[in-house]
């Protein structure tokens, strides 16, 4: 399947629109005005306003934002975060180092301070 990537999303094409409505779809998702989409994709802001209108057309959506979220819910775009993180899950079982289950201390090392613990509590109550 083919994708197109801009701004911090990435769509896919053959999923209902054009590759001119999905780049302005993925550009309006990354929160971007008319005028910044016209800039970026080097057309005129009418003529963004025209991809954006037949891309909500298309997908039965009556505002930009409702355009973006029903894109999202059908799939045709996703955070390109989402697919380097995917990338990352899939990595970490080789990795297999996750900060989160690591112990501040080596196991061993508690354990002498627990004896040690025990051993002056006791010294404590003879002492007493």
């Amino acid at each position: 399947m083919d994708t197109i990537t801009a701004g911090n999303w990435k769509g896919h094409l053959g999923m209902g629109l054009a590759p001119r409505e999905l780049e302005a779809t993925l550009l309006a998702a990354d929160e971007l005005s008319a005028k910044e989409i016209a800039r970026v994709m080097g057309i005129a802001p009418g003529t963004v306003q025209k991809r954006l209108d037949d891309a909500r057309f298309k997908l039965g959506a009556r505002t930009v934002r409702g355009l973006v979220l029903e894109a999202f819910r059908r799939q045709i775009i996703a955070p390109a975060c989402v697919v380097m993180l995917a990338g990352l899950a899939a990595l970490h079982p080789i990795i297999d180092d996750d900060p989160m289950r690591r112990d501040r201390r080596p196991p061993e090392r508690k354990t002498e301070l627990r004896q040690a613990g025990r051993r002056s509590e006791e010294a404590g109550l003879i002492a007493a």
